[in-house]
């Protein structure tokens, strides 16, 4: 009888790398590529997939676990795993630890395409299980238009310190066979709980769903919006490159990422004079230069709003 805590999609992978799993890992091998993937199977409810890995090919695999009518909330954390030296030299703030939170109704390959080269966890929990959990006059709108899971939706969270650290102790922790998957499990939980903490603090009113258009069109507008951190971004020029109105940018954006455009790139934009300061060891005054602050008193002031400090007493730590 098949281990039924295993993902059915581990084992069609398994066996299209010729290979056997291990538990309930897959190490690929070396003749397909490097790397590995794990998947765990709670219950009906939850499971987890843990996969770090890079192919020599696609290898596009069905998943015979996916369920058209089946409501399921996806929680999907890309660029959480420990730096690789490359990714560390590089420091752009597109590779930050982050969280796609969605219904089953949106395609995330939409945002990121996993296909030979893959580093994610993901973790899926039947939307009424959750649902089941919370006093419903108590839930947000966008909390609980996600619970509801009737149309498509989709919000990006950044990975917080207390987050990362979760997810560390699921990649990293030695845990006994006998108590893997109880481990594994209360981890699971409790990131899923701290999400819905973040998402419920959101004070959008009304939640609009969203299709496949709006999601690769948002992204590109947050892609010009990190590549250009020296110079604050125009909406009538974004506006016209996304082929949105500047109503529906902004509230597109926010939506999604839970900021206006202006307060998300300026809080990029402290984040990234937090690393000038201390991995590169610039000066306060280079530092305000190269995010294009010309009064570098107004750039000490930003920088003490969003860091809690100025920037030099930030360099000297």
């Amino acid at each position: 009888m098949p281990d039924q805590t295993v993902p059915q999609v581990l084992i069609k992978f398994a066996q299209a790398l010729g290979t056997n799993l291990n538990d309930h890992r897959l190490v690929i091998p070396e003749k397909s590529g490097s790397g590995y993937c794990s998947g765990f199977v709670f219950n009906k409810y939850l499971r987890l997939l843990i996969a770090d890995y890079e192919l020599n090919h696609n290898l596009p695999i069905e998943n015979p676990d996916f369920d058209e009518a089946k409501r399921t909330i996806f929680f999907k954390f890309q660029n959480a795993f420990p730096a690789k030296e490359a990714a560390i030299n590089t420091n752009h703030f597109s590779n930050a630890p982050s969280v796609l939170i969605g219904t089953s109704r949106v395609n995330t390959d939409d945002v990121i395409a996993v296909h030979s080269n893959t580093s994610v966890i993901n973790i899926e929990v039947d939307a009424g299980y959750l649902h089941s959990l919370f006093n419903s006059a108590d839930k947000s709108p966008v909390l609980q238009s996600l619970l509801e899971n009737t149309q498509p939706l989709l919000y990006e969270q950044i990975i917080y310190p207390a987050l990362q650290t979760i997810v560390n102790s699921i990649l990293s922790d030695h845990v006994d066979k006998t108590f893997e998957l109880f481990y594994l499990k209360i981890k699971a939980e409790e990131l899923v709980c701290r999400l819905l903490m973040e998402l419920e603090k959101r004070d959008e009113q009304r939640i609009y769903p969203i299709n496949s258009h709006d999601i690769q069109t948002i992204y590109r507008v947050k892609a010009q919006i990190l590549y250009r951190l020296d110079s604050p971004p125009l909406i009538a020029q974004l506006s016209a490159d996304a082929g949105m109105s500047p109503a529906k940018l902004k509230r597109v954006f926010k939506q999604v990422f839970g900021d206006s455009i202006f307060s998300y790139f300026q809080n990029v934009r402290m984040q990234e004079a937090a690393r000038l300061l201390r991995d590169e060891k610039l000066s306060v005054s280079e530092t305000g230069y190269r995010l294009g602050f010309t009064n570098l008193s107004h750039f000490s002031r930003i920088f003490q709003e969003h860091m809690g400090m100025k920037p030099k007493q930030y360099s000297k730590l």
